[in-house]
């Protein structure tokens, strides 16, 4: 059982906040409906339950441009007023002026509903409602009314020729009476005006002719001023021209016996500025040649000095150019040698290097060559006989190259005849000059070496004793 009433009760809950949410969103719903925007050109009317002014009074409606507000459901409606301007043509015949003429105004009134809020509260309670052109057929009915009245007060003199009093006695009287309705005049425009009698025509006509009378009085007036004005300035002219002749005339005759005067003067004077001049001149000229003299002296003098400054500039200058050429071309020509020289020295550095270098390998190769030879004779000294031997053709060969090119047709010999042995003096030269060559075993002898028996056998002692005889 009590679940059971739980269960009941949380429905009944959820109901209730649905119904609750519902409300508000009806509630919203109507606010956000009845939110109400007026635009510029119009004006809303709110109408019905009225809250009271601040007075307490109470108002028939609520009047509102631009903006917004709610209106209250129910209770409130609306409605519009337009502000469009509404233009209406008053063709006034007939009315009676101050003078009791009769004259003929049309005119166009242009007239609206006032912003004005106690003018716009009289519109929302007369003009609610009303077409446009039903505004226009009340307003039309003030305006004729309201423009007899005016010019019932009026002369046609300031109606015609007053216009701005008399539009302004228009405004005035017009506009209070719209007011009543909740309209403002905006504009009047007064066409024309005209009578039955013509008597604006006459006025008119009288202003005019008054005007050219006037015109032509001025004209005829002023003529007379010039034709006055003309003879008395020919008459101060003739007199002035008298007057003047006549001071013309002896002024001219004191000027010409000024000007001879002025003459014999200028004549006197000319004769005596001529000497002088003469002299002046005569003066000037010697000081001039004097001067010129001594100015040429010194252009010679400046001349000279400029050509020697010149001569010794072009020589100075010359010279300079010449000793820095020879200079610069020594320097040159200096480098080149020492390039040169550096070049050679190098080379013959290097050459000698070279030399050196195979100097050394020579020699130690022949020291290597005479260690072996030494090692391979058993001592120095058969090494030096063996060195020796292996020579021998070549000494050979050197002492047989001494007479090889003998011309022996060629050698004379002179002699006394004597020969013993029976040789020719030729062949005993031949013979002595083979004689003046070491023999092979000398050099043997003198190397320390004897020559082998089967090339030179021994001698005995007897030959020996027979050579030394």
């Amino acid at each position: 059982m009590k679940n059971l009433l739980a269960s009941v009760g949380g429905t009944i809950g959820i109901i209730v906040a649905v119904v609750v949410v519902l409300v508000l969103v009806m509630l919203l719903l109507v606010v956000l409906t009845r939110y109400k925007k007026c635009p510029s050109d119009k004006i809303m009317v709110i109408y019905g339950k009225i809250s009271p002014n601040k007075d307490g009074t109470y108002r028939s409606a609520k009047c509102i441009h631009g903006g917004a507000s709610l209106v209250m459901p129910f209770v409130q409606s609306y409605t519009f007023l337009d502000l469009t301007p509404l233009s209406i043509s008053v063709d006034l015949k007939s009315a009676l002026s101050k003078q009791n003429i009769r004259i003929d105004v049309p005119s166009i009134f242009t007239v609206g509903i006032s912003t004005d809020p106690a003018i716009m509260q009289n519109a929302a309670e007369r003009l609610l409602g009303l077409q446009l052109k039903d505004i226009s057929d009340l307003a039309k009915d003030i305006i004729f009314g309201q423009l007899r009245l005016v010019i019932a007060t009026m002369d046609i003199e300031e109606i015609n020729t007053d216009r701005d009093k008399f539009l302004e006695a228009i405004s005035r009287n017009v506009e209070g009476e719209l007011k009543k309705l909740g309209l403002r005049l905006i504009n009047v425009n007064v066409t024309d005006i005209s009578d039955e009698s013509g008597y604006i025509i006459a006025l008119g006509k009288e202003a005019a002719a008054k005007a050219i009378n006037d015109a032509r009085i001025s004209v005829a007036e002023e003529n007379r001023k010039g034709a006055i004005g003309e003879a008395n300035a020919q008459m101060q002219q003739r007199i002035n021209v008298a007057d003047a002749e006549s001071k013309a005339i002896e002024g001219e005759n004191k000027a010409k016996a000024d000007i001879a005067q002025s003459k014999a003067l200028l004549r006197q004077k000319e004769a005596e500025a001529m000497k002088l001049a003469v002299t002046a001149e005569n003066v000037q000229a010697a000081k001039a040649k004097e001067e010129s003299y001594a100015a040429e002296q010194q252009a010679e003098v400046a001349r000279a000095s400029r050509e020697k400054a010149t001569k010794e500039a072009d020589i100075i200058v010359a010279s300079e150019i010449e000793k820095r050429k020879i200079e610069i071309e020594a320097d040159a020509e200096a480098e080149n040698i020492r390039r040169r020289a550096r070049g050679e020295a190098d080379a013959i550095y290097a050459k000698m290097e070279a030399e050196a270098r195979g100097v050394f390998e020579t020699l130690s190769k022949q020291a290597e060559g005479m260690d072996k030879l030494v090692k391979a004779a058993g001592t120095a000294d058969e090494a030096v006989r063996l060195m020796i031997a292996d020579k021998m053709e070549t000494l050979v060969a050197t002492q047989v190259e001494a007479i090889k090119n003998l011309k022996i047709d060629k050698v004379t010999v002179w002699d006394n005849g004597q020969n013993g042995d029976g040789k020719t003096a030729t062949a005993n030269f031949v013979s002595g000059m083979l004689k003046s060559l070491p023999p092979l075993d000398d050099l043997y002898s003198m190397a320390g070496l004897k020559m082998p028996k089967i090339i030179a056998p021994e001698k005995s002692d007897d030959s020996e004793n027979t050579d030394k005889q």
